[in-house]
């Protein structure tokens, strides 16, 4: 059954730092994963629902406004998991309630711990790697516009890729 993700990408120029911090942790999944905050986490989806999803997605999305998100600093889930990402720090608020919609159309999918968004960088590395990604990336900070949330389908090949964006229905004045 194919397997989709919803998230925000991380842009440029940030994606790229991101990537490389990734792959200079050493984790394996570097190369197949861009930076991005998940909304849905990578679920199996039936055929069959995908047209119903995609027009879940339109909707959620058509209703949702542009807001500023800020990356800052690292943080980590350890002991629970072997996590150590970068921490929204704002926009929080909002990528809570995109969760939220996202979770409550024709896809749903129970998580295995309470939703907090954050931007991966070190999963499943030994702690020598998961310390190294934590300090390497501790004055880390972007900011951008987050305009649209990304479908993104895991291929045979093991990348993850963008299937489509859906931008927001409204801009913000001035922007």
């Amino acid at each position: 059954m194919p397997i989709h993700g919803v998230a925000v990408t991380v842009p440029e120029p940030w994606g790229t730092t991101l990537q490389a911090a990734r792959e200079e942790a050493g984790d394996p999944m570097a190369p197949a994963i861009p930076p991005h905050v998940t909304l849905l986490p990578p679920t199996a989806v039936e055929p069959d629902v995908m047209d119903a999803f995609v027009a879940h997605l339109e909707e959620v999305c058509g209703r949702a406004r542009p807001f500023e998100m800020v990356l800052s600093g690292t943080g980590t889930f350890r002991p629970v998991s072997p996590v150590v990402f970068v921490q929204v720090s704002r926009g929080i608020v909002e990528c809570e309630r995109l969760e939220a919609a996202v979770r409550s159309g024709p896809v749903q999918r129970h998580l295995d711990f309470p939703y907090h968004p954050h931007v991966t960088i070190a999963h499943h590395l030994g702690d020598a790697a998961l310390d190294g990604a934590f300090d390497g990336l501790a004055g880390f900070r972007a900011r951008f516009e987050v305009a649209s949330v990304e479908l993104y389908h895991h291929d045979p090949d093991g990348v993850w890729r963008v299937v489509r964006s859906f931008p927001f229905g409204a801009t913000r004045a001035g922007g």
